[in-house]
């Protein structure tokens, strides 16, 4: 006697506990003999620890039916019933009618839709950090907002199959970031109105998962549609929500994110000494964050994009010194691998020291920004950002060679876009 351990291996990777088998092998039942089973956690139990090695003919049934394999692939010996060739129709049948006493589910078990679990997550888990580190490298973009709409198609069709408790809420924590994916892509492209539509969804989603690190990336990113739109008290409002948010609550660096974002909302409204609050109470939560291990959409904060988050809050400030400093900052800690936010971080140090009254050196830097995006597309943030600076320099050097120089640089760079 000793532990099934592939029985436990499977029930591990099913995303169920001894009770929820329980519960899912008496549905099986139910569904195959038209009449509920009688298996208990119990029963799971003794299966388990391998005082039942050999259970009874609708045990086995049941086994079969939620984890879509033989009971010898489960560790088991079978009852004489059920020593039959899998691939024989003829006696499959036989199978079925003399161990559930009726051929209502005389499908081979092969033709059955497979329950999902655990495995299924984290495959589709590794599809969407692909998307995640497309959209580091290169910012958001049509085709990105395409795959993680069709990525979510696939985690809800994987909904309607059977599934644990966990399993189901883990799926739509998983639909939640793909939906809010697209959503970031299209705030990135500036296609606010898709963005929209996008964020009413994952909120949904994010809701149904009762995930915190869910729930508080869609109000991030509400808050960052709200700022694109300028619409200013939403912004706040959002911001507030994911302040007030579980994942907040619990974690520094969750802590960190949501009171950089409340700061952003308040230089916004023009209240530069509660943004400094803000972002002073930001900078206190991720000294105090501890490394952990969090969803990979995480990775892009840190004291590097605080810092860049710093700037732009600085030059909302107008105090264009403080910010030329964080940018400066962000820039040398930023990881190579996040093309766009080097960019982006590169546009607000321009931003800073145009704002300075050194249009040259600022015009010097503002180029650099085609260089970081080595030909990708410039997302269509970026893109505002640059025009901003575009029209900030002609108002204050119209006449410099170096302006018409960057003017002619732009004009090449916009039309490759």
């Amino acid at each position: 006697m000793g532990v099934n351990i592939i029985l436990q291996r499977q029930m591990n990777e099913l995303g169920v506990n001894q009770e929820e088998l329980a519960d899912r092998c008496n549905q099986a039942l139910l569904e195959i003999t038209g009449r509920p089973g009688g298996i208990s956690s119990r029963t799971i139990r003794n299966l388990l620890n391998g005082t039942t090695r050999r259970p009874i003919g609708r045990t086995c049934a049941a086994l079969e039916h939620v984890f879509g394999c033989p009971v010898a692939d489960l560790g088991f010996s079978a009852p004489s019933s059920m020593q039959h060739p899998p691939e024989d129709p003829v006696r499959r049948r036989d199978f079925i009618v003399a161990t559930t006493g009726t051929a209502v589910a005389a499908v081979p078990i092969g033709r059955q839709r497979r329950s999902v679990g655990m495995a299924d997550v984290a495959r589709a888990s590794a599809g969407m950090n692909k998307l995640v580190e497309a959209d580091d490298r290169q910012g958001g973009h049509r085709s990105l907002a395409t795959a993680a709409i069709e990525g979510r198609a696939k985690i809800l069709e994987l909904q309607h199959r059977n599934a644990s408790e966990s399993v189901r809420r883990a799926l739509y924590a998983l639909a939640a970031e793909y939906t809010t994916i697209a959503a970031w892509a299209c705030i990135d492209q500036r296609d606010l109105d898709a963005a929209q539509a996008h964020l009413h969804e994952s909120t949904t989603y994010a809701g149904l998962s009762q995930d915190a690190a869910t729930g508080m990336r869609v109000w991030i990113n509400v808050a960052m549609l709200a700022y694109q739109r300028k619409n200013w008290p939403e912004q706040l409002a959002a911001a507030q929500a994911a302040n007030a948010s579980k994942a907040a609550r619990r974690d520094p660096f969750f802590r960190s994110m949501g009171r950089v974002r409340l700061a952003l909302a308040h230089s916004s409204l023009g209240d530069p000494k509660a943004a400094k609050r803000a972002l002073g109470s930001a900078q206190e939560a991720l000294r105090k964050a501890a490394e952990d291990d969090r969803p990979r959409w995480t990775a892009f904060y840190g004291s590097a994009e605080l810092s860049h988050l710093a700037a732009v809050i600085l030059n909302h400030n107008g105090e264009s010194a403080d910010a030329e400093a964080m940018a400066h900052r962000a820039l040398a800690k930023i990881p190579a691998g996040f093309q766009r936010n080097r960019a982006l971080a590169t546009c607000q140090l321009a931003l800073a020291q145009l704002r300075q009254d050194e249009p040259e050196r600022a015009t010097a830097t503002a180029a650099t920004v085609f260089q970081i995006m080595d030909g990708a597309p410039l997302p269509g943030r970026m893109r505002t950002l640059i025009g901003d600076f575009h029209r900030d320099l002609f108002r204050v050097a119209p006449s410099t060679a170096f302006a018409r120089d960057w003017a002619d640089r732009m004009q090449d760079e916009w039309s490759q876009a």
